[in-house]
């Protein structure tokens, strides 16, 4: 291809309308946007956090301070902000707390990152400034950590009200934080001598009515159905359990059959067979001495009426999650059909029950003998309240999780970020060279966090990063941060304000991992040419008003 002689058209390699910012503009703006999202979020952080009214293009309400929800809500276009938008949910998946801290020290390391690029330092040096500071900072956290069980109850709930401390649950955190350890202890389980908890085997349901302190943990389950026949008993006392995810139904033949039916009798005959087809599933359930049908699939109405004839209570259309946590509720079986039905695969259940909140019946399985699938039944006095509640006990179950799993915790209150900031300005003396500065701007980023903290508080910023500073340099004990409360900085071991170790360093790892990202783009290309030719279409239409 010979390349165009001078003084011809010039030659175009993007799409007409193409937009593209490259160099140091491109980087402003990709930090702009970024910063403007960490902005709007910083108010929410810390127990004196504002919340944010979220309204969608539907009208839907949600109230929340909660920095993983905002960031879900918010309809993000510019491609830099929606890497921090990645960075929450990143966070709220991989640890279930501490989106909001993540974004916006994510969005300080930016701004930092802004002041250097403008004494010409180089982003690859900044970059890797910023990754030496990030492992030193884990470090730093993995030496001040300290030592949780599992039979630590007391700090564990520490941990979950330090984490419901900032939520709309405020007024009932001591409540939901001993329903969330309790749960979270129930279905803990040893492997390879390292502890797992599960916490979808925690089943959340949500029931407006009542307050926030008559939320209630159920032993068992609790499944968002109501008895299957009014003539059943809708209270049945040491039930045994039988789990099917069979039909009680007539199955259709497979293929297109054709029956000639000539005469009544026959009809009658055929209708007489595929009763006596259902009474010999009933039977069979009743033979093995079940009381109780949980189905994930129909039951005919002749089948039911046999069932209530027996006196067995029978649940239809349980959704396969809701089976699976009742066999471990239980310790029953899922069965795949009836004949495969046996004394042995039958669960066992003190009390199931049907019970009426508000317009809605559920069924209670309580009291199950060592459940290792629970249920949290949340009420409170509005939607609002109630959604506001999930997502905070979302939040404790995971810390709680997160405790005991690796068995560390660090004090909260901004104590960690002080400490890691102390440190970081010691190693950047040694580290030297450009390189320096940029660990040096890492220091006063993670100091943002306590900063904010204070800030939100009503309390002069600069006093108390000072005040901060000042007492751990002076002392031996990391565990001085805020006291939002009285405006002091106070040792957060005593005040019980205490956050997991997992929470803090996935902080570190989502924020400098989207941070160093962002820095190291230098073009935007943006393809705006699509858009401009669906504009084209519509106008015409909106000529014509838009209807013809």
């Amino acid at each position: 291809m010979s390349a165009a002689p001078s003084g011809t058209m010039p030659v175009l390699i993007l799409k007409e309308g193409t937009s593209r910012t490259t160099g140091k503009e491109a980087q402003r703006n990709n930090i702009m946007a970024a910063k403007i999202i960490a902005e709007t979020i910083k108010t929410t952080l810390g127990p004196r956090g504002m919340d944010k009214m979220l309204v969608s293009s539907f009208g839907d309400v949600s109230i929340t301070n909660d920095g993983a929800t905002i960031m879900k809500e918010l309809d993000v276009q510019h491609p830099a902000a929606k890497m921090l938008v990645e960075v929450a949910k990143a966070q709220d998946n991989e640890v279930g707390d501490g989106t909001t801290t993540a974004v916006v020290l994510a969005g300080e390391l930016l701004a930092k990152a802004e002041n250097l690029l403008d004494q010409n330092v180089h982003p690859t040096v900044i970059i890797e400034g910023f990754k030496k500071a990030g492992e030193k900072a884990q470090a730093v956290l993995d030496e001040m950590a300290m030592p949780i069980s599992l039979n630590d109850e007391e700090r564990l709930i520490d941990i979950a009200i330090t984490s419901m401390g900032s939520k709309g649950v405020t007024v009932a955190k001591e409540h939901f934080a001993k329903l969330t350890v309790e749960a979270v202890k129930q279905v803990a389980e040893e492997k390879d001598g390292k502890i797992k908890a599960d916490i979808d085997l925690i089943k959340v349901l949500k029931k407006h009515g009542k307050s926030l302190d008559e939320t209630e943990l159920v032993k068992g389950m609790v499944i968002d159905k109501e008895v299957a026949h009014p003539q059943m008993p809708k209270i049945i006392n040491n039930a045994k359990v039988a789990l099917l995810n069979a039909k009680l139904e007539i199955e259709k033949t497979e293929f297109d059959a054709k029956i000639n039916i000539e005469s009544p009798e026959q009809m009658k005959l055929f209708l007489d067979e595929e009763e006596r087809m259902l009474k010999e599933m009933v039977d069979k359930i009743a033979e093995v001495g079940a009381n109780v049908v949980f189905c994930e699939k129909g039951i005919d109405d002749v089948a039911l009426h046999f069932l209530a004839k027996k006196g067995i209570l029978a649940v239809k259309n349980v959704s396969s999650s809701d089976m699976e946590k009742l066999a471990k509720a239980t310790g029953g079986k899922i069965v795949a059909s009836v004949k495969d039905l046996t004394a042995d695969a039958l669960g066992e259940v003190k009390v199931v029950e049907e019970v009426k909140i508000g317009e809605d019946k559920l069924v209670y399985a309580r009291e199950c003998k060592n459940p290792r699938a629970v249920t949290i039944v949340i009420r409170g006095g509005t939607e609002h309240v109630v959604d506001e509640a999930e997502r905070s006990l979302h939040d404790a179950l995971c810390v709680v999780r997160n405790a005991i799993e690796d068995g560390k915790f660090v004090p909260g209150g901004g104590a960690p970020e002080a400490e890691v900031a102390k440190h970081l300005r010691d190693y950047a003396v040694k580290v030297g060279g450009r390189e320096q500065l940029a660990i040096e701007a890492f220091a006063e980023a993670v100091e943002t966090i306590p900063l904010t903290l204070a800030e939100n508080a009503g309390l002069d910023p600069i006093d108390i990063m000072v005040a901060l500073r000042a007492k751990h340099e002076s002392t031996d004990t990391p565990s001085y941060g805020v006291d939002v409360f009285s405006g002091k900085i106070r040792d957060m071991l005593e005040l019980k304000v205490v956050e997991p170790l997992r929470v803090k360093q996935q902080v570190i790892k989502s924020a400098t991992e989207a941070a160093n990202m962002i820095l190291k783009i230098d073009d935007l290309i943006a393809a705006k040419g699509i858009e401009k030719e669906k504009e084209k279409e519509k106008k015409p239409e909106e000529e014509f008003g838009g209807e013809y």
